[in-house]
C-alpha cells in the first residue's frame, strides 16, 4: 500500500516529503485530499499557502494563511508567512503588523527579526531595521546572515567604523565568505584605505574566481590608484563573466575616458543604459565621455537627466558645474557648484571647481579661497609634501626662511613665478621648481636660492605653494602684476640663436601644436600638425618648431616649411633664448605660451572652445600677459576657423612689419 492511501497523518508526512523534495504538484494534491476530509487541518492549509508563495501566487497564499491564522492565532510561523505574502503584494504596512504579531508569539524567531528588518528598511525606517538585526543577534550572536545585513546597513548609513567591526566579526565566523570580503573592501575604499581594500577584493576573488562584482570593484580601485592597465583587465573580466552588468560597464567607460578613448567609453555607457535605462550613474558617466569628446551640449543633457532623478545629487551638480565652465557660463556654473557644496559641505572637488568658476568670472577674492580646496582632492593627495613646518599665510617672517615650491605644470610655474619678486623683497626666499626651469628662474630678483624639484631641500622655516601666492597677496583681476616681462633669457644664448635664425627669410614664427598627451583634455587643446595646411605657402613667413615630446615627430602638411632645431633645446632657458630671437610665437595652450608671455614676446594663443579659467571670458587679450593675443574656437573642435583667422592676421602682421622697415 502507498503512503498516500494510508491514514491522514501518514498522508500528510508523504505530502511533506514531496514538498521538501520540490515536487509541489504531488504535495498539493495530498494536502487537498486531506482537506477534503478534514477542512480545518491547519498545517495542510498552511503548507498549501507556502506552495502558492513559492510559485509567486501571493494572493492565493494570503487567503490560505488567513485561514490558518484563524485556526491557530498564536502560531508565529503562520503570522510571519502571512506577512511574507502581504509583502509580496506590496501591502507593507499590513506585513509589518503581521511580523510584529509573529514576534509576540515567538520573540526569539530569528528569521522574523531579519525579514522585519529588511521590510522596515524598505519603508525607510532604518532605525527599526537596525534594531531588529540587533535583536536577532541578541538571541544568536553567531548568526552570520543577521550580522552581515547589519554591517551592510551601517555601511549604507556611513557609520564606517562600526560597519568594519561587524564585517570583521562576520569573517571571524565565516572566513570563506567572499561577499563579506568584498563589502568590507568597499567600506575601506570609502575610507581611502586602498591597500587593505585591495587585499579584501583579491581575497574575495581567491575564494570565488568567478565573482564578477569583485572584478568590477577591484577595477574601480585600480582606476583610483592610476593602475589603468590592470584596471582594464579586471573590468573586462567582470563584463565577460556578466554580460549584463551596468556597474562594470560604467567603470570600464570611466577608464576608457581616462585613457583618451571617449568613443569606446560612450559605447560602454550606452550599453549600460540599454540594460538599465534608469541608471543615473550611467547617465553621469555618459556625460563625462561626451564632455571628453567635446560634445558639450549632449553632455549637459546627460547631467540634467541624472539631476531629474535626484536634483540634489552633489556629484551630478559638480559635473554639471564644470561643464558649464567649459561652455563659458560661469554664473550658471557657480549656482550649480554652490548647490553641490550646500548638499555636501566637505566635497573637495565641488569647492575646487567653484574656485575655478569664480576665477573664470573674475571673482578672484573668493575664487582663490575656494581654489585652496585642491589640496583635499584625491588626485592631489599624492602631491602633499607633508612638511612639518607651518604654512605661510602672509606677513613678515623676520629672519626665517620661506620655501616657495612649484606644485602643478611647467606653465603654471612660469605664470605664477611673477609673484616671487614681490614677496622676496625683505624676506629670505628659497624657490623650488621643476628641473628644466631652474636655469631660467635662477635670475628672479630677491630669491636667496633655487633648487630643482627632487633635490635635497635646504633648511627652511615656513612654506607656501606657488599657486597659493595670489590668495596670500589678495590678488584681484585689477592687481595682477602686468610688467611687460618678468623673465629674461641669457643674452649670450639669445645672441647665438639670433645668428642662427638670421638665415630665415621674412617673419620668423615659432610654432607649437600639441601639449602633454597625459593631461586631461589634451585631445581638445592639441592640433595635429597636418591640420596646419591653412598656414602653408604663406609668403614672407618662416616657421620654427618649438614642439617637444612625441608630437614633435609629426610631419608638416605640404607647403608648410618648418625649421626644426628642437634637439638643441635642452631646457627652458635655451627655449627662452630661441623665443627671444623670433618675431612671434604661435602655440596651443602649453607652457610655451606662458614662457613667451613672461619674456614679453608677441604670442598668439590657439585656444580651444572650452574654458581655462586663466584666459577669462569674451576677450582676445590677457591681463596676465600684455603681449598675448587669443584666437579661440567659435565652436568645439573648430580649428579651421581659428587657423583661417591666424592666416589673415599673419598676412597683416607681415605687411605691417614691411611698412615699419
Amino acid at each position: 500500500m502507498h503512503a498516500e492511501d494510508s491514514s491522514g497523518s501518514v498522508s500528510f508526512e508523504a505530502g511533506l516529503a514531496h514538498h521538501r523534495a520540490g515536487r509541489l504538484p504531488q504535495a498539493e494534491a495530498i494536502y487537498r485530499r486531506i482537506l477534503a476530509s478534514e477542512p480545518d487541518h491547519a498545517e495542510s492549509i498552511f503548507l498549501l499557502g507556502i506552495a502558492s508563495l513559492q510559485v509567486g501566487h501571493h494572493d492565493r497564499a494570503l487567503d490560505l494563511f488567513i485561514r490558518a491564522v484563524k485556526l491557530q492565532p498564536r502560531n508565529s510561523f503562520y503570522h510571519s508567512s502571512m506577512a511574507a505574502a502581504l509583502h509580496g503584494l506590496g501591502r507593507r504596512g499590513e506585513a509589518v503588523a503581521s511580523y510584529r504579531e509573529a514576534l509576540l508569539h515567538k520573540p526569539d524567531n530569528l528569521d522574523v527579526h531579519i525579514q522585519l528588518g529588511i521590510l522596515l528598511g524598505e519603508c525607510g525606517d532604518v532605525a527599526g531595521e537596525e534594531a531588529h538585526y540587533r535583536l536577532a543577534l541578541r538571541y544568536a550572536p553567531d548568526h552570520v546572515d543577521a550580522r552581515f545585513k547589519l554591517a551592510n546597513l551601517l555601511a549604507g548609513r556611513k557609520r564606517l567604523d562600526d560597519a568594519i567591526s561587524e564585517f570583521r566579526q562576520v569573517l571571524q565566523h565565516r572566513p570563506n565568505f567572499a561577499a563579506a570580503h568584498l563589502h568590507l573592501g568597499a567600506v575601506l575604499f570609502d575610507l581611502t584605505a586602498f591597500e587593505e581594500c585591495e587585499r579584501c577584493y583579491r581575497e574575495a576573488l581567491r575564494l570565488d574566481p568567478t565573482y564578477a562584482e569583485a572584478y568590477c570593484n577591484l577595477g574601480g580601485l585600480l582606476i583610483k590608484l592610476g593602475r589603468l592597465d590592470e584596471a582594464e583587465v579586471n573590468l573586462r573580466e567582470a563584463c565577460r563573466l556578466n554580460s549584463c552588468f551596468p556597474e562594470a560597464l560604467n567603470n570600464l567607460s570611466d577608464l576608457l575616458r581616462l585613457r583618451g578613448r571617449p568613443e569606446e567609453a560612450e559605447a560602454c555607457c550606452r550599453e549600460a543604459l540599454r540594460l538599465k535605462p534608469d541608471d543615473v550613474q550611467a547617465q553621469l558617466t555618459l556625460g563625462n565621455a561626451l564632455r571628453e569628446s567635446g560634445r558639450f551640449q549632449e553632455a549637459e543633457s546627460c547631467y540634467r537627466a541624472a539631476l531629474d532623478h535626484n536634483p540634489a545629487w552633489p556629484k551630478a551638480l559638480n559635473n554639471l558645474g564644470t561643464l558649464l565652465v567649459d561652455l563659458g557660463r560661469p554664473d550658471d556654473a557657480i549656482r550649480s557648484l554652490r548647490m553641490a557644496v550646500s548638499q555636501r559641505p566637505d566635497y573637495p572637488d565641488a569647492h575646487f571647481n567653484l574656485g575655478v568658476a569664480l576665477l573664470l568670472a573674475g571673482q578672484f577674492d573668493e575664487g582663490w579661497r575656494e581654489y585652496e580646496w585642491r589640496w583635499k582632492q584625491d588626485r592631489k593627495k599624492s602631491q602633499l609634501r607633508g612638511f612639518r613646518q607651518p604654512l605661510w599665510s602672509g606677513g613678515d617672517i623676520g629672519d626665517r626662511v620661506l620655501l616657495v615650491h612649484a606644485e602643478q605644470g611647467l606653465g603654471d610655474t612660469l605664470q605664477f613665478c611673477r609673484f616671487v619678486p614681490a614677496i622676496a623683497a625683505g624676506r629670505r626666499i628659497v624657490l623650488e621648481v621643476q628641473r628644466p626651469l631652474v636655469p631660467l628662474l635662477a635670475g628672479l630678483p630677491g630669491i636667496e636660492g633655487i633648487v630643482a624639484l627632487g633635490d635635497p631641500l635646504p633648511s627652511f622655516d615656513l612654506y607656501c605653494p606657488l599657486l597659493s601666492l595670489p590668495r596670500v597677496l589678495g590678488t584681484t583681476l585689477e592687481t595682477i602684476p602686468q610688467q611687460a616681462s618678468y623673465l629674461r633669457a641669457d643674452p649670450q644664448r639669445v645672441a647665438a640663436w639670433r645668428q642662427r635664425v638670421r638665415q630665415l627669410n621674412g617673419l620668423r614664427v615659432g610654432l607649437v601644436w600639441a601639449g602633454n598627451q597625459a593631461m586631461s583634455g589634451d585631445r581638445r587643446r592639441s592640433i595635429p600638425l597636418d591640420r596646419f595646411s591653412e598656414l602653408a605657402d604663406l609668403p614672407g613667413v618662416s616657421f620654427v618648431s618649438l614642439q617637444k615630446g612625441p608630437a614633435a615627430g609629426q610631419s608638416p602638411p605640404p607647403g608648410l616649411s618648418l625649421h626644426d632645431w628642437t634637439d638643441d633645446l635642452h631646457d627652458f632657458g635655451e627655449t627662452a633664448a630661441l623665443i627671444e630671437a623670433l618675431d612671434l610665437v604661435i602655440s596651443v595652450d602649453t607652457a610655451v605660451v606662458h614662457l613667451a608671455g613672461a619674456l614679453g614676446r608677441p604670442v598668439w594663443l590657439l585656444n580651444r572652445f572650452d574654458r581655462c579659467w586663466r584666459w577669462l571670458l569674451n576677450r582676445d587679450d590677457s591681463p596676465w600677459y600684455p603681449t598675448l593675443r587669443q584666437f579661440r574656437q567659435p565652436q568645439p573642435g573648430d580649428w579651421l576657423s581659428v587657423l583661417k583667422d591666424v592666416r589673415a592676421e599673419l598676412e597683416k602682421y607681415e605687411l605691417s612689419n614691411i611698412a615699419r622697415s
